[in-house]
């Protein structure tokens, strides 16, 4: 049986200075069809004096507006299906058990955090169809946070519409032309080279493993903490990043491109070796455990050990970022092609430049050695011919 056609043409009408337009559609409300009203103002028949509102002097113009075309056209079409109506409130808790737990742990934090502190707030009590472009640059502009803090809510509300969208709750585009503020590059530490020198010497082990890792491989400490004795070939002179750590979980890397493999200095190699003799298994295999055989702390590995190496050496306090910030810094000045560099950081935009089987190229492998002649100059424990090196049994208390 057909579906009996109420709308035709709905009403429109002036409501002080603004023309509505009215309407019935069809929704599914808690498993229900229901037909109900709806209204929206589609412009002004006097000028907008903030230019916000559309100008329509008459009602044979207001008629004419794309946005009762498109939603006349939508509602009375032969193959029209009612959709489900839910407000934003009710749908965010559908879309965090559907999709958001397919996430990784650290994503599903911070999207939650922004959840409960912004999102929620603003949009929850209205229906996914009242919310529009407007709506939400009326959000972006209501948030006093950092551009960057606004630029990533916006990004997990454009995920959360992409859902509603393909789920059949939504149809319209509710983040088209959202402007967001400028983002301004703050200034960032970075370890010179005669300090990540310093730090390396001063640590004790296995923190001067650690921490020269970081100094010439530039890896994320989540990546650094991940590493597993299978991700290093200490013949070939190679490091595999696989996996990362995130507050004591495992978890896949930042990004795909972050998974890579890359070359290793022949001193840094020595060291390693000279590690692997003294490591103690864990049940996770990784390279940095503490005494019960469970993942490191980042948190703990930046305030409780670098922080008070940095006070003793008189080194500005920074993250363990700064010395991924300081690797990059070395590679631009050295000359390292930017396809390595890439490569090398996992930042690279082809595929070409990642690398999953054990081999390095030949700018990758110059690389490292000239990142570890830099590093590792006169430093006893990086010593190729010091194969006998002797030091604390690596258990990270």
């Amino acid at each position: 049986m057909a579906r009996r056609r109420y709308q035709r043409k709905g009403h429109l009408f002036l409501r002080g200075s603004r023309w509505v337009f009215r309407y019935r559609v069809d929704v599914i409300e808690d498993g229900v069809l229901k037909r109900v009203l709806k209204s929206f103002v589609i412009g002004s028949k006097p000028k907008d004096p903030r230019g916000k509102l559309p100008w329509y002097p008459s009602k044979k113009l207001a008629e004419r507006s794309p946005e009762i075309s498109t939603l006349l056209s939508e509602v009375n079409s032969p193959g029209y299906r009612a959709r489900p109506s839910t407000s934003f409130a009710e749908f965010v808790e559908l879309w965090k058990r559907r999709v958001l737990a397919q996430h990784k742990p650290s994503t599903r934090k911070s999207v939650e955090s922004h959840i409960k502190a912004h999102l929620v707030p603003f949009f929850g009590p209205h229906n996914l169809r009242d919310i529009d472009s407007e709506m939400v640059q009326e959000y972006v502009s209501t948030l006093n946070c950092a551009p960057k803090t606004v630029k990533n809510s916006v990004g997990y509300f454009r995920m959360m519409w992409r859902s509603a969208k393909a789920w059949g709750y939504v149809t319209h585009d509710a983040v088209e032309e959202v402007v967001l503020p400028k983002q301004v590059r703050s200034q960032r530490f970075v370890f010179t080279l005669e300090e990540m020198r310093r730090i390396i010497q001063a640590a004790k082990p296995p923190y001067d493993t650690l921490f020269g890792l970081a100094a010439e491989t530039g890896l994320r400490i989540g990546e650094l903490l991940g590493l597993r004795v299978e991700d290093l070939d200490l013949d070939a002179g190679l490091v595999v990043v696989r996996q990362s750590i995130w507050e004591g979980e495992v978890q896949t890397p930042k990004t795909e491109n972050a998974i890579r493999g890359f070359a290793l200095s022949k001193k840094l190699a020595v060291q390693l070796h000279v590690f692997l003799q003294q490591w103690r298994p864990n049940r996770l295999n990784l390279l940095f455990a503490n005494k019960n055989g469970n993942p490191l702390s980042a948190r703990d590995v930046s305030v409780q050990v670098l922080h008070s190496l940095l006070a003793e050496l008189g080194i500005k306090r920074a993250s363990m970022h700064a010395f991924r910030h300081g690797n990059a810094t070395m590679m631009d000045r050295i000359g390292v092609p930017m396809r390595v560099r890439q490569q090398r950081l996992g930042h690279a935009d082809e595929s070409m430049t990642r690398l999953y089987t054990h081999v390095a190229s030949e700018d990758d492998r110059a690389c490292a050695d000239k990142l570890g002649e830099s590093l590792f100059p006169a430093c006893s424990h990086f010593n190729e011919s010091d194969g006998g090196t002797k030091g604390k049994p690596v258990v990270v208390q």
